[in-house]
């Protein structure tokens, strides 16, 4: 077994003389003197590879169980050619340790090449392997220059082809041509620019590469719940969708009507707001009991400006309800403002209105509960 190993090390440090020539000793000293120490896996991978002694522990068992170290050392020592770091090599590793086991002239080397001939730079194809490593074993002629081509395409760009693979490598390992052109070309024909379409490849790639036949029924359900395409809401009523079982869909209705919504208004909200939906029947509550809680204002003010539920309670409602009770109580004050001003005024027009001219009164008590810290909010 330490001959196996041993013979696993020499591959990996190929050009350590020292270290053959420790083995050689040790393999003719006689049994009674005290062999000098050879270097362990994990010393070896510190050494030559410069792994953090963590990760090169963690390794250590993986490589000399393999039963080609050789082909190991090769595709680190290439990696480390190609300008992969010793950090960027332990993600790699710690992501997709199957990278030790595959061929270098089979599976890595041509998706290098690959990348090379789509215009790729250097730092970029570094960038986007060490991110998604496993992209590399990916088909070349199935997934990877389909999906180069696709995404080139629809990016326009090898620049930014580059800057979302960065984020989305796996793209690479899926067929596109399945999946995500017929999902684009549905998605335009329901009247959404190809602008907004790159958006949501970077900001939800996932939801845009789903089956083709469940985006026809997200599409056909936002266009049921009332959701118009001429609109450009209407792709956020369909991610809405998307997120939101039938059962949790009618709980957030549920909660609208408690509220005093009419059927209409909820139709109105999915229309022109479908984010609100993606709000917490708890959260849309609360709300509603710290407003009602004032006596100043009633349901119909929340019916009416329905983005009031988004709105943070402990950073937002409470400490501007507790400054304007002060200084109602103090006679500073004899109206407060209407419901849209006050909870869509910004933090620093408050202040200013409402906090500077009475900082003795309320200023410290507006500080703790916005948890400023003696730091005015802007």
């Amino acid at each position: 077994m330490s001959i196996h190993i041993r013979r696993g090390l020499i591959y990996l440090f190929p050009q350590n003389s020292s270290f053959l020539c420790k083995s050689r000793v040790f393999l003719s000293t006689s049994r009674g003197k005290q062999p000098p120490s050879t270097p362990t896996v994990s010393e070896c991978l510190m050494q030559k590879y410069n792994i953090h002694p963590k990760a090169a522990s963690r390794f250590a068992s993986a490589l000399t169980s393999l039963k080609n170290p050789k082909k190991s050392s090769l595709i680190l020592s290439f990696l480390k050619e190609s300008g992969f770091s010793a950090s960027q090599m332990e993600k790699m590793l710690k992501s997709w340790p199957e990278l030790l086991s595959v061929d270098l002239e089979k599976v890595v080397k041509p998706k290098i090449k690959i990348f090379q001939e789509f215009g790729f730079s250097a730092n970029d194809i570094v960038d986007i392997i060490s991110k998604e490593p496993s992209v590399l074993h990916s088909s070349a002629n199935n997934r990877f220059i389909p999906s180069l081509t696709v995404l080139r395409g629809l990016l326009g760009s090898r620049a930014e082809v580059a800057k979302f693979l960065k984020i989305s490598g796996w793209y690479l390992k899926s067929d596109l041509d399945s999946s995500l052109v017929p999902n684009i070309k549905l998605l335009h024909s329901c009247g959404i620019p190809m602008e907004k379409i790159n958006w949501l490849m970077r900001y939800f790639p996932r939801f845009i590469l789903q089956n083709p036949k469940t985006m026809k029924k997200l599409v056909e359900k936002a266009d049921r719940l009332g959701a118009n395409r001429s609109s450009k809401m209407f792709i956020h009523a369909v991610l809405i969708v998307s997120s939101l079982s039938n059962e949790t869909l009618e709980l957030k209705k549920k909660t609208f009507r408690d509220l005093g919504f009419s059927e209409d208004d909820i139709l109105r909200v999915f229309r022109t707001q479908p984010q609100l939906f993606a709000t917490s029947e708890e959260k849309i509550k609360k709300v509603k009991e710290v407003v009602l809680a004032t006596g100043k204002y009633d349901l119909s003010c929340i019916v009416n400006n329905p983005t009031a539920v988004t709105r943070s309670i402990e950073k937002r409602y409470k400490p501007r309800f507790q400054v304007l009770e002060i200084l109602e109580g103090k006679n500073l004050i004899t109206n407060w403002p209407g419901f849209p001003t006050l909870f869509k005024m910004t933090d620093k027009n408050f202040f200013e209105k409402f906090v500077r001219p009475y900082s003795d009164e309320v200023g410290e008590v507006y500080m703790a509960k916005c948890g400023l810290s003696g730091k005015r909010r802007v």
